[in-house]
Parts: structure tokens; C-alpha cells; sequence
């Protein structure tokens, strides 16, 4: 079993930055990519930014340019910088995982609140 922790998140003004971290814990795996998901009130989840254990990374439009995803292959660890927050922004933060250990699975974290205040 793989388990996905999660921190960072909180309460910022709008404009303001965050970084949320995702941390990949457990024996014998490796990570096929990593990426965060979000979901607000009311609206169904999506995804936020992807990455490769290569470090390829992908974006949805609405974030291109304020944030910014990386990945530590050496510390299992994913990040999501966040700059320019938006009202918009405010959301459960989700890390995802697809992760090899002997066969390939799923994973997600239990979320992170993010609200951004005006």
C-alpha cells in the first residue's frame, strides 16, 4: 500500500501565493504521475496540473501561468506552487498518484482546503 499525505494549504488573499506539497510513502513503488485535482462547493472535480515521474508537466487553462507543479523523484514528493490567487481558486485540494508496486494502481490523497478571500 501506498499512502498520499498532503499539506499546505490555508487561508490567503486574493493575489496571494500558496504551495501545497504531496508526499508518496511506502515500500518497493515507483510513480508513474502525479497531479492535483480540485473541487469547489457545488461543482464537479477537476484537474488542476499533472506531472511525470519525467517531470512533463500539464496545466488547465484557467491556471496556466499562476501555477507551477514539480515533482522530487529523490523524495517522493510532488508540489504545487500557486501565485496569483483567484476568488475562483477556492477548493479541496486532491493529490492523485498513478503508482507501480507490482501492479499499477490508483491513489488519492485526502484533500487540502484552499479559500481565497477577497
Amino acid at each position: 500500500q501506498v499512502q498520499l499525505v498532503e499539506s499546505g494549504g490555508g487561508l490567503v488573499q486574493a493575489g496571494g501565493s500558496l504551495r501545497l506539497s504531496c508526499a508518496a510513502s511506502g515500500s518497493d513503488f515507483s510513480i508513474n504521475s502525479m497531479g492535483w485535482y480540485r473541487q469547489a462547493p457545488g461543482k464537479q472535480r477537476e484537474m488542476v496540473a499533472t506531472i511525470t515521474g519525467g517531470g512533463s508537466p500539464r496545466y488547465v487553462d484557467s491556471v496556466k501561468g499562476r501555477f507551477t507543479i514539480s515533482i522530487d523523484n529523490a523524495k517522493n514528493t510532488m508540489y504545487l506552487q500557486m501565485n496569483a490567487l483567484k476568488l475562483e481558486d477556492t477548493a479541496v485540494y486532491y493529490c492523485y498518484a498513478v503508482i507501480t508496486q507490482l501492479i499499477i494502481r490508483n491513489y488519492w490523497g485526502q484533500g487540502t482546503q484552499v479559500t481565497v478571500s477577497s
